[in-house]
């Protein structure tokens, strides 16, 4: 039924899901790196379009993708997709908001941990013959209060593992009509309350114009003195100066990115100059698992949009 379907795989995926989209009659072309024209040439008699973070679908790209009806990003968010057009001309989107969970919330973790451990500049250190135990004391987690700024799938694997390092956790989502009954332990907030109450806030909201600078310097100063802000979500999300500004003045303890506003982030970004901020490059998907987990996924929402499979 679908033979003779194409599928444009704009960024790299897993193997299996290009399988899984030939084993349901799909044919998946592999062009990846592409933008502007280039895209747009690609997207020519294609039916379906999987991308990933790096492929950027916009009104331009979209208003010229004349067989083009449905898109899926393999990964979280869709900042990527101009959605407008893409409803405006008919076309079916969709994401894969649960391949990546486990990722992402085990690298908040990771993160979380390198920095209250010191262990990056410890480690360093050592490799240099350096034996400084006592120059790198850090802090528990235990005992300390975690506020969850977006309490979807992520947000809750992050809530899950937080209660395994006996944190206390409070969460803030105001899309969720109803607060999930197991996570009763994880009580409601307000956003500004939240701030003011947690020893460290991690977000995990999707962009939107709703959300973007939704962390502004006003709300940094509403946030408990010598917090930690983590953001593995998206960059925009967060006024980069004011945190900046924050950390500078010692009125945050500290900073755990993945994201940032500009990727890749510069060289030369005011962030990555501070001893307090430890930072890595959008790795939150980026484990063998999530990869596969999200190519799969991908390839079975494309072949239930195209072929309206179960």
């Amino acid at each position: 039924m679908g033979r003779g379907l194409k599928v444009l795989i704009a960024d790299p995926l897993d193997p299996a899901a290009l399988a899984a989209l030939r084993a349901r009659g799909l044919e998946p072309v592999e062009r990846s790196g592409l933008a502007g024209d280039a895209l747009v040439a690609a997207l020519d008699g294609v039916d379906g379009v999987i991308v990933r973070g790096a492929t950027k679908l916009t009104a331009e790209v979209l208003a010229h993708a004349r067989t083009l009806r449905a898109i899926v990003r393999a990964g979280t968010g869709l900042d990527n997709v101009d959605l407008a057009t893409a409803k405006a001309r008919g076309m079916f989107v969709s994401n894969t908001p649960a391949a990546n969970a486990v990722s992402v919330a085990e690298l908040v973790f990771g993160l979380l941990l390198a920095l209250e451990r010191h262990l990056v500049p410890a480690a360093s250190d050592l490799a240099r013959g350096r034996w400084e135990k006592t120059k790198y004391a850090g802090r528990e987690l235990a005992g300390r209060t975690l506020g969850v700024v977006g309490f979807g799938r992520i947000g809750r694997e992050v809530a899950t593992r937080a209660r395994a390092f006996a944190m206390a956790v409070v969460a803030h989502d105001p899309l969720l009509p109803e607060w999930p009954a197991e996570f009763a332990w994880a009580p409601r907030r307000e956003l500004e309350p939240l701030l003011a109450e947690s020893d460290v806030v991690t977000l995990h909201l999707p962009l939107a114009p709703d959300t973007r600078g939704l962390i502004d310097a006003a709300r940094i100063a509403r946030m408990k003195p010598g917090a930690v802000l983590v953001n593995a979500a998206r960059g925009g999300i967060v006024d980069e100066a004011a945190l900046a500004a924050a950390l500078r003045e010692g009125r945050l303890s500290g900073a755990a990115l993945d994201v940032f506003e500009r990727e890749p982030a510069p060289a030369d970004h005011p962030l990555l100059a501070l001893p307090n901020v430890i930072a890595t490059p959008h790795l939150g998907a980026s484990t063998g698992e999530a990869q596969q987990r999200a190519g799969t996924e991908a390839a079975a929402i494309m072949a239930r949009a195209l072929l309206g499979e179960g």
